[in-house]
């Protein structure tokens, strides 16, 4: 189920809430009990190792474009 990341507009608090995307625009009540919340943008970190590039030459990925 995806993670969605909310701050309080009332205190401050930033929280997380795990929901379906169905309900990812519903309203959110922080921890502390306050409705006046936002849901944040979230940055999405995803590691590894890019690929070699394909190999060969013109514009057709090694064809020759005569």
């Amino acid at each position: 189920m995806p993670r969605y990341d909310y701050r309080c507009r009332s205190c401050g608090e930033t929280f997380e809430l795990s929901r379906p995307m169905a309900e990812s625009a519903e309203p959110a009540t922080c921890p502390a009990g306050h409705d006046d919340t936002v849901k944040l943008l979230s940055a999405v970190a995803v590691g590894g190792v890019a690929a070699a590039p394909p190999q060969g030459g013109g514009c057709c990925g090694g064809g020759c474009c005569g």
